[in-house]
């Protein structure tokens, strides 16, 4: 997510960290990179124009601290631009009465379904009832589709075998009402673009169901594309907000940097990978310092605590301490990232982690696959004591697993020198980490 991007404003900055003294020559000539940089990533040319010149004016205008370097300072320009290009805060969701509807609008193929699914997982998660009613009623196996997220976050899907959408939703609030949910998500139908009879019939049921929020659902990849689409649905609804999908898979960001300064609406949230749970609010400043390369640890914690059992993170903690971590717990390990998503993404989290490290470490998510592969083809009695595994063991893991002996010889390798390092960790106390409590949170 944002590799491209990132990876330019890295390269600015590593020029600007050098200055000794702001001036107008070293101004013009970052602003001037800056605005390419956008540009290359597709955003929108009026905000990327608007974007550059707040930052210009405001770097000609600063007053240089003495305790804080030229060019740190002119980063700490850029970074809180980029913020409020973004839009300051968190964006909430508005649930004021009983059910709350929420209606998704999009073109055909942005992944609205999904993300209906995605959202009443999400809020289902919070305590609420949620209700999906299925209004999408031309898009071959789109109920289908629907009921089988539902069934997937164990949440209810209204469905008629009826030709009118207005009536769909207006009787599916009714039902939910009765059932004393919490909310009601709306499906509705997409095109494959913008047109009279799509708009009206979406007009129509916002109208019908006087709707609490209604969220334009973009693809993230579509750059420009996804604005245009925004602000067409924003003339002919009362858009109060955005939900970006697909951004996972987006290495530029210009849909993300472009929408509010274009539309005035604000991105409640970006889907950040196919699962359930990819799902996250947009909060501009943890966006701004991805972008910037700045990493993202409170997100990285968040997916952390809730992936990680804290009896769990607690086992692991001793096994660490008194060495006795096994090839099993390794594979935990790795089962347990894979379900907090991209490898790649979690490891842009880390501050100073930067594209180019990236790019070198060769991260791959298949590479876990493998591992666990390899693994899954050992017997209890190797994964628990590796040193067992000799020259025809290590045959037989091969053929199991689909992997050349050379990568079975890498992973014993690997994991001896871990152990090894383990060990020596081990001689300091919680590896001079904060005390943890007796179910394994950090006091």
């Amino acid at each position: 997510m944002f590799g491209q991007i990132t990876e330019r404003f890295e390269s600015i900055f590593r020029t600007v960290r050098g200055l000794g003294k702001i001036t107008d020559k070293n101004i013009n000539t970052t602003v001037r990179e800056v605005r390419r940089a956008l540009l290359e990533a597709d955003v929108n040319f009026t905000a990327a124009k608007s974007f550059v010149s707040r930052v210009q004016e405001k770097a000609q205008g600063t007053k240089v601290i003495q305790s804080v370097k030229p060019g740190q300072q002119f980063i700490k320009i850029i970074h809180d631009e980029l913020v409020e290009l973004l839009g300051q805060k968190t964006a909430e969701l508005t649930l004021e009465s009983s059910p709350s509807i929420i209606l998704l609008a999009g073109l055909q193929g942005a992944g609205k379904t999904t993300t209906a699914g995605k959202l009443a997982a999400r809020l289902k998660k919070q305590g609420k009832s949620v209700c999906l009613v299925a209004a999408d009623i031309y898009r071959p196996a789109a109920i289908e589709q629907l009921q089988a997220v539902g069934k997937q976050i164990d949440v209810p899907v209204y469905q008629e075998a009826t030709s009118n959408p207005a009536a769909i939703c207006k009787r599916g609030i009714e039902e939910a009402r009765s059932l004393k949910n919490d909310v009601v998500i709306i499906d509705s139908a997409g095109r494959l673009h913008v047109d009279g009879e799509m708009m009206n019939e979406i007009q129509a049921v916002a109208e019908t169901v006087q709707p609490c929020e209604i969220l334009f659902v973009a693809d993230g990849m579509t750059g420009q594309d996804a604005v245009n689409s925004a602000l067409a649905f924003h003339d002919a609804l009362p858009l109060t907000g955005v939900i970006l999908t697909k951004m996972d898979g987006d290495s530029r960001g210009g849909a993300a940097l472009s929408i509010l300064e274009v539309t005035g609406k604000p991105i409640k949230f970006i889907g950040t990978s196919e699962k359930v749970e990819g799902l996250d609010p947009f909060d501009p400043k943890r966006i701004a310092d991805r972008i910037l390369g700045f990493g993202d640890v409170v997100s990285l914690v968040e997916k952390t605590q809730d992936m990680i059992d804290d009896k769990q993170a607690l086992d692991l903690q001793n096994k660490l301490v008194q060495n006795t971590f096994t090839l099993d717990d390794f594979r935990m390990q790795l089962q347990q990232l894979k379900n907090m998503g991209s490898i790649r993404q979690l490891m842009g989290m880390i501050p100073g982690m930067n594209q180019k490290t990236l790019q070198q470490l060769n991260l791959d998510d298949r590479q876990m696959a493998w591992t666990e592969a390899i693994i899954n083809s050992m017997t209890p009695e190797e994964r628990h004591q590796p040193q067992l595994i000799n020259g025809s063991r290590r045959l037989r893991i091969a053929r199991g697993s689909g992997r050349p002996v050379q990568d079975i010889n890498a992973l014993l390798k690997q994991f001896t020198t871990m152990k090894k390092m383990m060990k020596k960790m081990g001689k300091i106390k919680n590896f001079g980490l904060p005390e943890m409590d007796t179910v394994g949170r950090f006091n």
